[in-house]
């Protein structure tokens, strides 16, 4: 329950801001907004007697809309109670209304977290992190696509026309002019920043067409993971109010760059406020050491969380800038875990291997329980890699998608830190999901079958 007063400060805000609608929200396991939107006397009430309720099998839906159904999440669809995280209430500028938004929890009936739900997942690792005095800082780097609005659905994407009445054909990574090109967006993407309460920093156009770059700047996990998920529709919902789409698919084209969602991350010692992956002398810590070894480790196993699509995996085949190795190396691009240049209070690692299209939740939760994993174990990474791994044509992760998810559900340390529920319904959904894409006739069977066998 809330407190009295903390509920009635949050009525008094509401109505200073004219807002009589209140968006709550979860994640879904794709990263998708989930929830209701209700006048703000309800909400208030439900704050004060637990009356904010959705199905539970919400966290077992698939991409396209069907339910994996089983021992964990069952078919009789009981309510799960949402819980108002208020820390997180804002508003949402965009809606022609004031409207604000906040992200939940979710509760059972008892009390107890329901343990399919995505922030769940991340509080559940960072729970382990807290038990050592350890607290993960995190730093997410969104690559994305514009694409031209379209009715058709199923359309090739193309890039929209800018200021200038020209498309972008890409090729300009880190051009100013390609970012002028569509200032009005970008602006509004910072003022929806600004107010849900995002910290954004640097903006960069990427290689691709219409392809561009945000980063959040660093801060704990839980609250980064929030801002992540808000951006991530801040992104979409802007780009609609300037008659255009934005995309976090992995690879939207197949003969151009593919978007990732980089993640910078360190770990400081709750009571001192040090990183503790820089000794004294500046050196890498054993501890640092071991993190890089358990991302190594566990990397591929849980590829399922941090390339969820079948199209996923064609970023990683595109054989452009995008990593297919669990190789680290200092200010190297080309490895799947890069070591940047800084002071020690900066030392970390920049994990290069999620795609743009994870849910934030899962992406950050998966890279910090791997190097969880490598830190409890004491692992030890291999060598330094020098030169470029793309050359070396290097792979140490899955080629194929039913690959990564063997691989998930043979691994049991990964399963012990998510959870065995989790998994096997988070694997259940993405089984279901497969099955569904390979019942769609695609591009090339049209192409080279139709008229020729």
């Amino acid at each position: 329950m809330y407190d009295a007063k903390r509920i009635e400060e949050l009525d008094t805000w509401l109505k200073e801001k004219n807002i009589d609608d209140i968006e709550c929200m979860v994640a879904d396991l794709a990263g998708i907004a989930r929830g209701k939107s209700m006048p703000r006397v309800k909400f208030i009430e439900g704050l004060k007697t637990r009356g904010l309720r959705m199905p539970e099998t919400v966290f077992g839906m698939t991409i396209h809309g069907d339910y994996a159904i089983n021992e964990y999440l069952q078919e009789i669809d009981r309510d799960v109670i949402l819980m108002p995280d208020l820390d997180t209430v804002c508003t949402t500028p965009w809606q022609p209304e004031p409207t604000a938004a906040v992200i939940c929890d979710s509760e059972l009936e008892g009390g107890e977290p329901v343990e399919f739900a995505p922030r769940q997942i991340l509080k559940r690792v960072l729970a382990l992190y807290e038990a050592e005095g350890w607290q993960p800082i995190v730093a997410p780097e969104f690559e994305f696509y514009l694409i031209d609005r379209q009715d058709n659905v199923e359309a090739n994407p193309i890039a929209p026309v800018g200021q200038s009445g020209r498309r972008d054909i890409g090729s300009a990574p880190y051009s100013i002019d390609s970012l002028d090109e569509f200032a009005p967006y970008f602006d509004e993407v910072y003022d929806s920043c600004e107010a849900q309460n995002i910290n954004v920093d640097t903006l960069i156009h990427e290689a691709g067409p219409a392809q561009f770059e945000f980063n959040v700047i660093h801060g704990p996990a839980l609250n980064v993971a929030d801002q992540s998920f808000l951006f991530k529709r801040i992104i979409r919902q802007v780009a609609i109010r300037h008659n255009m789409f934005a995309t976090f698919m992995a690879s939207p084209y197949s003969d151009n760059f593919g978007s990732a969602m980089h993640i910078h991350q360190s770990v400081c010692d709750m009571k001192t406020g040090e990183n503790i992956f820089a000794n004294e002398d500046g050196s890498d810590s054993d501890l640092f050491m071991s993190h890089i070894a358990g991302l190594q480790k566990y990397m591929h196993h849980a590829i399922p969380l941090i390339a969820p699509y079948p199209n996923s995996y064609r970023r990683f085949s595109s054989g452009m800038s995008s990593p297919t190795n669990t190789h680290w190396g200092r200010e190297n691009r080309s490895v799947g875990l890069r070591l940047p240049a800084g002071p020690k209070a900066a030392r970390r690692v920049e994990n290069r291997i999620a795609g743009s299209d994870v849910n934030p939740y899962f992406a950050l939760a998966t890279s910090l329980a791997c190097g969880y994993l490598g830190m409890k174990e004491g692992l030890k990474p291999s060598p330094e890699f020098k030169g470029s791994a793309y050359e070396a044509r290097s792979r140490a992760l899955p080629g194929h998608f039913l690959d990564g998810i063997q691989k998930m559900r043979n691994c049991e340390p990964l399963i012990e830190v998510l959870g065995q529920g989790f998994v096997e319904t988070y694997l259940m959904v993405k089984e279901m999901e497969y099955e569904n894409y390979s019942s769609v006739l695609n591009p090339w069977e049209k192409k080279y079958l139709m008229l020729s066998v």
